[in-house]
């Protein structure tokens, strides 16, 4: 009868190739794999829209401040009877601005 030796070297070299093959095909499809994932990110951003530039924007600038101030002054006079000063002030006060602001680019 014949007796057939296991090669186990044999056996590792073909694993170890076939591993090199497969990282050597990742590594290829890499960029194309890169790029694909690049131009969808774009396509994605672009939806969104116009995006701001602060080195060219418009704005418009609309600033209300509402004030309501209400004094109450009393000073009574303990050395004299019956004199008293009372005073009571409400001032309310409103204040709008309204603006534009152009920056561009020469």
């Amino acid at each position: 009868m014949l007796r057939i030796k296991k090669k186990n070297g044999q056996s590792v070299i073909e694993y170890m190739v076939l591993i090199i093959v497969v990282i050597g095909a990742l590594l290829a499809m890499g960029s194309y794999v890169k790029r694909g994932f690049q131009g969808r990110w774009k396509s994605s951003v672009d939806d969104l829209g116009d995006q701001y530039d602060p080195r060219v924007a418009n704005t418009e600038i609309r600033h209300t401040l509402d004030i309501t101030t209400n004094t109450q002054i009393q000073v009574f006079d303990t050395f004299s009877e019956g004199s008293y000063t009372r005073r009571l002030d409400e001032t309310i006060s409103t204040e709008k601005k309204a603006g534009f602001i152009e920056v561009g680019e020469y």
